[in-house]
Protein backbone atom coordinates (compact mmCIF):
# COMPACT_ATOMS: atom_id res chain seq x y z
CA UNK A 1 0.00 0.00 0.00
CA UNK A 2 1.25 3.48 -0.83
CA UNK A 3 1.95 5.47 2.33
CA UNK A 4 3.02 8.88 1.05
CA UNK A 5 4.96 10.84 -1.53
CA UNK A 6 8.62 10.27 -0.68
CA UNK A 7 10.42 12.46 -3.20
CA UNK A 8 10.37 14.13 -6.59
CA UNK A 9 13.47 13.60 -8.68
CA UNK A 10 14.79 16.24 -11.06
CA UNK A 11 17.53 15.48 -13.57
CA UNK A 12 20.13 18.23 -14.05
CA UNK A 13 23.14 18.62 -16.31
CA UNK A 14 25.30 19.90 -13.47
CA UNK A 15 24.56 19.05 -9.83
CA UNK A 16 26.37 22.06 -8.36
CA UNK A 17 24.44 24.48 -10.58
CA UNK A 18 21.19 22.64 -9.88
CA UNK A 19 21.82 22.89 -6.14
CA UNK A 20 22.40 26.65 -6.39
CA UNK A 21 19.10 27.03 -8.21
CA UNK A 22 16.95 24.89 -5.91
CA UNK A 23 18.61 25.86 -2.62
CA UNK A 24 18.07 29.50 -3.60
CA UNK A 25 14.47 28.87 -4.61
CA UNK A 26 13.55 26.77 -1.58
CA UNK A 27 15.71 28.49 1.04
CA UNK A 28 16.97 25.12 2.25
CA UNK A 29 20.39 23.49 1.92
CA UNK A 30 20.89 19.93 0.71
CA UNK A 31 21.44 17.23 3.29
CA UNK A 32 24.01 15.14 1.42
CA UNK A 33 25.46 14.21 -1.95
CA UNK A 34 25.95 10.60 -2.90
CA UNK A 35 27.20 8.83 -5.98
CA UNK A 36 25.30 5.71 -7.05
CA UNK A 37 27.66 3.93 -9.46
CA UNK A 38 25.29 1.12 -10.48
CA UNK A 39 22.74 3.75 -11.61
CA UNK A 40 25.38 6.02 -13.14
CA UNK A 41 24.31 9.08 -11.13
CA UNK A 42 25.37 11.56 -8.50
CA UNK A 43 22.47 12.76 -6.34
CA UNK A 44 21.69 15.40 -3.73
CA UNK A 45 18.68 15.47 -1.44
CA UNK A 46 16.91 18.64 -0.31
CA UNK A 47 14.28 18.20 2.41
CA UNK A 48 11.18 20.37 2.01
CA UNK A 49 8.74 19.67 4.83
CA UNK A 50 8.37 15.89 4.90
CA UNK A 51 9.15 15.41 1.18
CA UNK A 52 12.56 15.42 -0.48
CA UNK A 53 13.61 16.94 -3.76
CA UNK A 54 16.25 14.70 -5.31
CA UNK A 55 18.54 16.30 -7.86
CA UNK A 56 20.31 13.77 -10.07
CA UNK A 57 23.19 14.29 -12.45
CA UNK A 58 24.20 11.47 -14.76
CA UNK A 59 27.90 10.63 -14.42
CA UNK A 60 27.57 8.01 -17.15
CA UNK A 61 25.98 9.30 -20.38
CA UNK A 62 25.03 5.71 -21.29
CA UNK A 63 23.00 5.21 -18.09
CA UNK A 64 19.21 5.41 -18.11
CA UNK A 65 19.37 8.88 -16.56
CA UNK A 66 22.04 9.95 -19.04
CA UNK A 67 19.87 8.87 -21.96
CA UNK A 68 16.84 10.53 -20.38
CA UNK A 69 18.73 13.84 -20.08
CA UNK A 70 19.97 13.62 -23.66
CA UNK A 71 16.49 12.91 -25.01
CA UNK A 72 14.30 15.13 -22.80
CA UNK A 73 16.61 17.68 -21.18
CA UNK A 74 16.54 18.86 -17.60
CA UNK A 75 13.35 18.52 -15.59
CA UNK A 76 11.27 16.10 -13.57
CA UNK A 77 12.60 12.56 -13.92
CA UNK A 78 10.31 10.61 -11.57
CA UNK A 79 8.06 10.69 -8.54
CA UNK A 80 8.63 8.26 -5.69
CA UNK A 81 6.04 6.86 -3.32
CA UNK A 82 6.89 5.13 -0.05
CA UNK A 83 5.36 1.68 0.43
CA UNK A 84 5.28 -0.79 3.33
CA UNK A 85 6.47 -3.86 1.40
CA UNK A 86 8.12 -3.18 -1.95
CA UNK A 87 8.21 -6.76 -3.23
CA UNK A 88 4.58 -7.37 -2.30
CA UNK A 89 3.59 -4.11 -4.01
CA UNK A 90 5.51 -4.97 -7.19
CA UNK A 91 3.87 -8.41 -7.30
CA UNK A 92 0.45 -6.87 -6.79
CA UNK A 93 0.98 -4.37 -9.61
CA UNK A 94 2.23 -7.08 -11.97
CA UNK A 95 -0.80 -9.25 -11.20
CA UNK A 96 -3.02 -6.32 -12.22
CA UNK A 97 -1.25 -5.98 -15.58
CA UNK A 98 0.87 -2.95 -14.69
CA UNK A 99 4.12 -2.95 -16.68
CA UNK A 100 7.18 -2.85 -14.44
CA UNK A 101 10.81 -1.97 -15.05
CA UNK A 102 11.78 -3.87 -11.87
CA UNK A 103 9.99 -7.11 -11.13
CA UNK A 104 11.89 -7.41 -7.83
CA UNK A 105 13.25 -4.75 -5.53
CA UNK A 106 16.83 -3.55 -5.66
CA UNK A 107 18.96 -1.31 -3.52
CA UNK A 108 18.59 2.39 -4.23
CA UNK A 109 19.15 5.79 -2.67
CA UNK A 110 15.66 5.74 -1.09
CA UNK A 111 16.01 2.18 0.34
CA UNK A 112 14.65 -0.89 -1.43
CA UNK A 113 13.24 0.41 -4.72
CA UNK A 114 11.39 -0.65 -7.84
CA UNK A 115 10.26 1.30 -10.90
CA UNK A 116 6.94 1.20 -12.72
CA UNK A 117 7.19 1.65 -16.49
CA UNK A 118 5.86 5.00 -17.77
CA UNK A 119 3.74 3.12 -20.33
CA UNK A 120 1.48 2.13 -17.42
CA UNK A 121 1.35 5.57 -15.79
CA UNK A 122 0.50 7.94 -18.64
CA UNK A 123 4.13 8.80 -19.30
CA UNK A 124 5.26 9.37 -15.69
CA UNK A 125 8.17 7.31 -14.34
CA UNK A 126 7.11 6.11 -10.89
CA UNK A 127 9.45 4.75 -8.25
CA UNK A 128 8.27 2.81 -5.22
CA UNK A 129 10.51 2.73 -2.16
CA UNK A 130 10.58 0.86 1.12
CA UNK A 131 12.69 2.45 3.84
CA UNK A 132 15.17 -0.01 5.34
Amino acid sequence: MIKKLDHVSIVVKNLDEGLKTFEGLLGVEHSHIQEVPDQGIKAAMIMVGDVEIELIEPVNPESGVGKFLEKRGEGIHHVCFEVDDIDKELQSLASRGIELIDKQSRKGLAGKIGFVHPKSTRGVLVELAQKV
